[in-house]
């Protein structure tokens, strides 16, 4: 039998929404140490994914993909993660099915080739790196003539994006946000897309000059005022802006909360409603747990949490 612990991540942006230069999407992100999703499976004369978990039907369908024909597995789901809360639980859920069969058959498949096979990655690189190393990622997106146009993972067959920066995250706390609400998912997630895109180039110019010239020397330099500054300044531009615009009023109240009570910076992963703050120590971390857990109490309900980042991807074990 095996287990396989894979981390959930934060997707801080989409970079490029205009494709200008050929190139489309390009992300940054955080590898969490949790929330995580956590299976054991062991080869089977069947095919049964065992557990009561959204997740299922998401691994049975991997699982599926890579299976050799006459095989079987048991796979069993021992911790889940929320789903359409911009944690990326649908590429982890996949990943961790389709590992599973290639660790058990011993097929030598790499995580790319996974991503591929079960058809994760398409828009966002972030979760499929998360995967494989954890830490700190930037993605260098897609060629535009390969994905023809623009739209979430879920909606696009292109290859995983290439990770241009890849670095341990700081030794920082992180407190989450999971607001009793949704993110826009399936075809209203679509949608989105296609009315916003693509973004003025200007906006792509300076989120890419951000990203670059201030975010990736801050975590190099374990700068967390700078680092700070950058998820900040994020939210108000480029393609975070539109996903920020169009959340519960309540969690963009839960953000500024965070940016103005300890946090050095406060975003929304993806499409949300989960928010995040950074800080450096403890004991901030745990009175902004109490102020935001407090606000949404009063509000859409909710719950805050305390982790870390994940530095080493997903945990493989024999047992």
């Amino acid at each position: 039998m095996i287990t396989i612990k894979s981390p959930s991540r934060l997707h801080l942006t989409l970079i490029d929404m205009n494709a200008r230069l050929g190139r489309v999407d390009g992300g940054a992100g955080i590898s969490l140490a949790s929330p995580h999703v956590l299976i054991s499976a062991e080869k089977s004369d069947t095919i049964e994914v065992v557990g009561d978990s959204f997740l299922a039907e998401r691994m049975l369908n991997a699982v599926k993909q890579i299976l050799p024909e006459g095989e079987g597995i048991s796979l069993k789901i021992e911790e889940d993660m929320l789903a359409h809360v911009g944690f990326g639980s649908g590429t982890q859920a996949a990943l961790s099915a389709a590992a599973a069969v290639n660790e058990l058959y011993v097929l030598g498949m790499s995580v790319r080739e996974l991503a591929i096979a079960v058809g994760r990655g398409g828009t966002s690189g972030i979760g499929v790196a998360s995967f494989e190393m954890g830490g700190f990622i930037v993605d260098g997106g897609h060629r535009f003539s390969d994905k023809g146009s623009f739209s979430p993972s879920s909606a696009s067959r292109a290859d995983p994006a290439p990770v241009l920066f890849r670095e341990d995250f700081p030794d920082w706390d992180i407190v989450l946000a999971l607001p009793d609400t949704l993110g826009a998912h399936d075809a209203k997630e679509v949608n989105i897309f296609q009315q916003e895109c693509p973004i003025p180039i200007n906006e792509v110019q300076e989120l890419s000059h951000i990203i670059l010239m201030k975010m990736m020397p801050a975590i190099i330099e374990k700068d967390i005022e700078s680092f700070g500054y950058c998820i900040n300044h994020i939210q108000n531009i480029g393609f975070k802006k539109r996903e920020v615009q169009l959340q519960h009023q309540a969690v963009r109240d839960v953000m500024t909360l965070m940016q103005d009570n300890g946090a050095y910076g406060a975003g929304m992963s993806s499409f949300g409603p989960a928010v995040y703050g950074i800080v450096d120590n403890n004991e901030d971390a745990a009175y902004l747990q109490e102020d935001v857990q407090e606000l949404l109490d009063k509000t859409i309900g909710g719950r805050v949490i305390v982790t870390k980042a994940n530095n080493t991807g997903a945990e493989i074990r024999r047992v």
